[in-house]
C-alpha cells in the first residue's frame, strides 16, 4: 500500500500562494544559476584561471551573510515578510542588470565582479532567512515539510536547466547576455510576489515587545536539539560545500572542459539534488537526528570519491550523487530545526540557519581555494569530504553520549513556553 504522503507529492501545490511563489522562484533562481555559471567563467576568463581570485568572489558574496544574517532574521520576524521579498528581489535585479551592462559594454574589471559580488550578498542576508520563515506562512505547519521539499526541488529545478542553458549561451552570445537575462528573472519572483491574497496567509503569533537578534539565541542555545543539527551543518558547510569554487576548478583544471561540459557538471550535481528533493516531499514529521547525521556521513563520502574520479563520465555520475546526498542532508537538517522552532523566533532561527550553512562559506571558500592553488581541484574535494567526515562522526560520538526522548514539533499546537518567560493568567506569556 502506498503511503498517503508519496501519493501526494505535490500536495502543497494546491495552495495558490505557494504555488505563484514557486513558479516565480523557478524562473529567478534559473536565471541565478545561470549568473553563477557566468560569473565564475568570467572571472577565470579575467584571471587566467585563477582559484585565488575565484575563492575572493565567492567569499565577498558570502561574508555579508557572515555579517548580517541574523539582522535579516530579525527583520523578518518584525516586518511583512512578502514587502521584504519584493524589495530584496528588485534590488538583487538592479544588481545583475548593472553587472551585465559593464560586461556587455566591454568594461568589467575583476574589482567590479568584487562589487557586485559583496552587492548581492548584501541583500541576500535579508532575502534567505525572509523566504525560508515565508514558506510557512504560505502553507501553514501541517504542510511544511512537503513545501519545502518542494521549494528544494524547484531549486534544483533551476539548478539543472539554469548552468545548461548558460553554458550554451556563454559559447554563442557571452557571458554579459546571460548575467542579463538574470537581471530580467527577478521580475518574476517580483510578479509573484504582488499577485498573492494576503488574507490567506497563516500568519504566527507577533512577538512580544521587539525582535531581538539576542533572544533568539538565547532560545536556541536552551534548545540541545537545535544546537546538534546546527553544529553539523557549520562543520559540513565550512568543507564539505563549497561547489561554487570546487566545480569549475574540476572543469577547467582537470578535465580541461569548455563552457558546455562544465555546465553538464554543475547540471549533474544539480539533477542528484532534485531527485533527493523530490524523495523528501514525502517526509510529514520532523527527521531524526540520527537521520541527519547519516546523510552527513553520506555525503562526505561521495564527496571524497567525487575528488578520485577517474575520468569524466566518472565526474559526472559521482556528483550526480554527491548533489544527491548534499541535498538530502540540507534538507534534513533544515527540517529537523524549522519544525522544532517555535513561531515567533522561526526568522531568527532560520537566520541562524543561513548565516552557519551559508556564512561558513567566505572561510570555506578561502581556505579552500589555498587547498586548490597548492594541490589541486582534486585535493579541495578529497579534504573537504574527509572533513566532513570527521565532523560527522563527532556528532554521532556526540549524540551517542546524549539519551533522552525525542522533542515535540512545535508547530502542531500551541507554541511552548520560552525559556526565560511565565505564562500569565488566560494564557498569555509575559
Amino acid at each position: 500500500m502506498i503511503p498517503a504522503a508519496a501519493a501526494h507529492p505535490f500536495r502543497a501545490l494546491g495552495v495558490r500562494n505557494f504555488r505563484l511563489f514557486a513558479l516565480g522562484q523557478v524562473v529567478s533562481v534559473a536565471g541565478t544559476w545561470m549568473s553563477v555559471v557566468a560569473q565564475d567563467w568570467l572571472v577565470l576568463e579575467l584571471t587566467g584561471n585563477s582559484a585565488t581570485a575565484l575563492g575572493t568572489v565567492t567569499a565577498l558574496q558570502f561574508t555579508p551573510v557572515l555579517l548580517c544574517t541574523l539582522y535579516g532574521g530579525k527583520l523578518a520576524d518584525r516586518h511583512d515578510k512578502r514587502t521584504l521579498l519584493t524589495a530584496a528581489n528588485l534590488a538583487s535585479g538592479l544588481l545583475a542588470l548593472l553587472l551585465a551592462v559593464l560586461v556587455l559594454s566591454g568594461g568589467v574589471s575583476l574589482a567590479h565582479i568584487n562589487l557586485f559580488a559583496l552587492g548581492l550578498g548584501l541583500v541576500n542576508s535579508v532575502e534567505v532567512p525572509t523566504r525560508m520563515a515565508f514558506v510557512s506562512e504560505l502553507v501553514g505547519p501541517e504542510l511544511l515539510p512537503n513545501a519545502s521539499a518542494l521549494s528544494a526541488a524547484y531549486f534544483s529545478v533551476a539548478r539543472v536547466a539554469g548552468p545548461a542553458v548558460a553554458g550554451l549561451l556563454i559559447t554563442v552570445a557571452g557571458t554579459g547576455w546571460v548575467l542579463l537575462l538574470n537581471g530580467l528573472s527577478y521580475a518574476a519572483t517580483v510578479l509573484a510576489l504582488r499577485r498573492m491574497r494576503p488574507d490567506e496567509l497563516h500568519r504566527g503569533a507577533e512577538p512580544a515587545g521587539r525582535a531581538r537578534v539576542a533572544d533568539g539565541l538565547r532560545y536556541v542555545r536552551s534548545r540541545p536539539d537545535l544546537v546538534v543539527p546546527l553544529a553539523l551543518v557549520a562543520g559540513v558547510g565550512l568543507f564539505g560545500l563549497n561547489f561554487q569554487l570546487t566545480l569549475p576548478l574540476l572543469a577547467k583544471t582537470v578535465f580541461h572542459a569548455d563552457a558546455a561540459s562544465f555546465g553538464l557538471l554543475t547540471t549533474a550535481f544539480a539533477a542528484g539534488s532534485l531527485a533527493a528533493a523530490f524523495l523528501t516531499t514525502a517526509r510529514r514529521t520532523r527527521p531524526s537526528a540520527r537521520l541527519v547525521t547519516g546523510a552527513a556521513l553520506v555525503f562526505a563520502c561521495l564527496e571524497t570519491a567525487t575528488g578520485w574520479a577517474p575520468g569524466y563520465a566518472a565526474a559526472v555520475v559521482l556528483l550526480f550523487l554527491t548533489g544527491g546526498a548534499s541535498i538530502y542532508f540540507a534538507q534534513a537538517a533544515n527540517h529537523r530545526v524549522q519544525l522544532g522552532s517555535d513561531s515567533r523566533f522561526r526568522g531568527r532561527v532560520l537566520a541562524l540557519y543561513t548565516l552557519i550553512l551559508q556564512g561558513s562559506t567566505p572561510l570555506g571558500a578561502l581556505l579552500v581555494a589555498r587547498i586548490g592553488a597548492e594541490w589541486g581541484a582534486r585535493a579541495c574535494f578529497v579534504a573537504g569530504g574527509l572533513a566532513s567526515l570527521l565532523v560527522g562522526l563527532a556528532a554521532l560520538c556526540l549524540r551517542a553520549g546524549r539519551s533522552g526522548p525525542e522533542p515535540p514539533e512545535h508547530d502542531a499546537g500551541e507554541d511552548p513556553p520560552v525559556p526565560g518567560t511565565r505564562r500569565a493568567a488566560g494564557g498569555r506569556r509575559t
